[in-house]
C-alpha cells in the first residue's frame, strides 16, 4: 500500500527555514502504532494525519516519539497541503483534534490558525532544572509547557541545555523567552526557543503551540494583543501573532519542500 507524503517547512517562506513537517492525508485511519512508526522514520519534528470527518477533518500529530494533543506547524503545513495541493476550495478548513477544535483560513499570502490561548502561572522550580537550561531566568511560569522568561535575546540565543536532565524533569516542552529587537532586520516584539526531548524533540524550530502560551504573557508585559514573533533556533521561524480573548490566532507561511510516495510492505 501506498500514500502520498508531503513535506513542508512552516512559518517560513524558504526551504530549509522554519518547522519541516510531514503531512500524510489518509481516507481511513491506519493503526495507531503504523502512525508512530512512518512519524519514527521520518524522523522529523512532527508527522500529521488527515481524514475527512463530518464538514472538516480529523487532524492528529505526531513526533517520533509520541503522539501529541497541539501542534501549529503541522497544522499550518496540513492546511497549505490541502488548500494548495488537494484543491480544497472552501475559505477556512475545519480540523478536529485532541486539542479541541482548530481552523485555519487565508489571510493574505499567510495563512491563519485559530487556536486556544493557554494562561501561564507562576511557578517554582528545582536549581537542578535551572541549571540544565542554563541560565537564570527572571520569571518561571507554567501552562502546558514551562516558560522561562529572560531579559534579552542574546541570553535565548546563548542557552545549550542539558537534554537528558531537561528529557527527565520536563514532561512536555520548555519555553524560553525574551523582549525582542526594536531595530534592524530581525526586529520584533518577541524572542523565543523551545526545547521537548521527553517528546523526541531536543530543539523545535518553530513551535506554533508555544505561541498560544507567549501571545497571553506578552500581551500582560507590553500592554497589546498583536505581535511579530521570531524564534531564533538555528533554523529559525517567524510567527504573527494576537490575542482574542480565550483564542490566539498564528499566522505565517509555508513552502513545500518534497512531494513523494512511502510504502507500508503489507504493514497494513
Amino acid at each position: 500500500m501506498t500514500y502520498t507524503l508531503y513535506q513542508v517547512d512552516a512559518f517560513t517562506k524558504r526551504c530549509f527555514e522554519g518547522n519541516p513537517a510531514a503531512v500524510v492525508p489518509l481516507d481511513r485511519w491506519l493503526s495507531d502504532a503504523t502512525l508512530q512508526a512512518i512519524a519514527q522514520e521520518n524522523n522529523l519534528p512532527e508527522t500529521a494525519y488527515f481524514v475527512p470527518e463530518g464538514n472538516g477533518f480529523r487532524l492528529r500529530w505526531f513526533t517520533p516519539a509520541a503522539e501529541v494533543d497541539l501542534c501549529g506547524h503541522a497544522t499550518l503545513a496540513s492546511a497549505w497541503v490541502l488548500f494548495h495541493k488537494l484543491g480544497y476550495h472552501e475559505s477556512v478548513i475545519h480540523f478536529q483534534t485532541l486539542g479541541g477544535g482548530l481552523r485555519v483560513s487565508r489571510h493574505g499570502e499567510r495563512l491563519r490558525l485559530d487556536f486556544p490561548a493557554l494562561h501561564a502561572r507562576p511557578v517554582v522550580v528545582s536549581h537542578e532544572l535551572v541549571k540544565a537550561v542554563g541560565a537564570q531566568p527572571e520569571l518561571v511560569l507554567e501552562s502546558r509547557d514551562l516558560l522561562f522568561v529572560y531579559q534579552s535575546p542574546e541570553q535565548v540565543r546563548k542557552l545549550r541545555p542539558e537534554m537528558p536532565i531537561l528529557e527527565k524533569l520536563v514532561p512536555f516542552g520548555l519555553i524560553a523567552t525574551a523582549p525582542g529587537l526594536t531595530e534592524g532586520p530581525d526586529a520584533c516584539d518577541f524572542v523565543s526557543r523551545f526545547f521537548a526531548p521527553a517528546k523526541g524533540i531536543p530543539e523545535d524550530p518553530a513551535t506554533g503551540s508555544a505561541h498560544c502560551t507567549l501571545a497571553p504573557f506578552w500581551a500582560g508585559r507590553l500592554g497589546k494583543t498583536t505581535f511579530h514573533a521570531r524564534q531564533i533556533s538555528p533554523r529559525g521561524g517567524e510567527i504573527w501573532c494576537s490575542l482574542n480573548d480565550d483564542r490566539v490566532y498564528l499566522e505565517g507561511h509555508a513552502v513545500l519542500y518534497l512531494e513523494g510516495k512511502i510504502s507500508l510492505d503489507g504493514r497494513e
